[in-house]
């Protein structure tokens, strides 16, 4: 398991990938929620998707996309980069990666220098 600790303005976002399998958490909220259970922009799907501007099934599409680009890689390793990849266009900054629970490591600049 990799956890990846993001800062959005003033609020904490912690992600976690077990297997193909994403879970994120606010600083407000004590549980995790997969991608099925979070608030997504539609202009920042859109941004990242922009043949679903006109579909009225954005949402549940976006979400299918997320999880078969989940599986396609192989490690858990290449999913954190690719989370933090993607995050990091829409403004989250990554501060922490924890990897099998052991002591998190800052990342300088937002760069993912400690996956290797």
């Amino acid at each position: 398991m990799i956890g990846i600790i993001f800062q959005f303005g003033s609020e904490v976002i912690e992600v976690r990938i077990k297997d193909s399998t994403c879970f994120f958490r606010t600083s407000q909220f004590q549980n995790y929620a997969t991608i099925d259970g979070l608030k997504l922009d539609k202009l920042g799907v859109i941004k990242e998707f922009p043949d679903l501007k006109d579909n009225s099934d954005w949402r549940k599409i976006s979400i299918e996309r997320f999880k078969k680009k989940m599986k396609e890689l192989k490690t858990e390793k290449e999913q954190a980069s690719y989370v933090i990849e993607d995050l990091s266009k829409f403004g989250y900054v990554p501060k922490y990666l924890q990897r099998e629970g052991h002591r998190p490591v800052r990342l300088w600049n937002g760069k993912p220098s400690s996956l290797q």
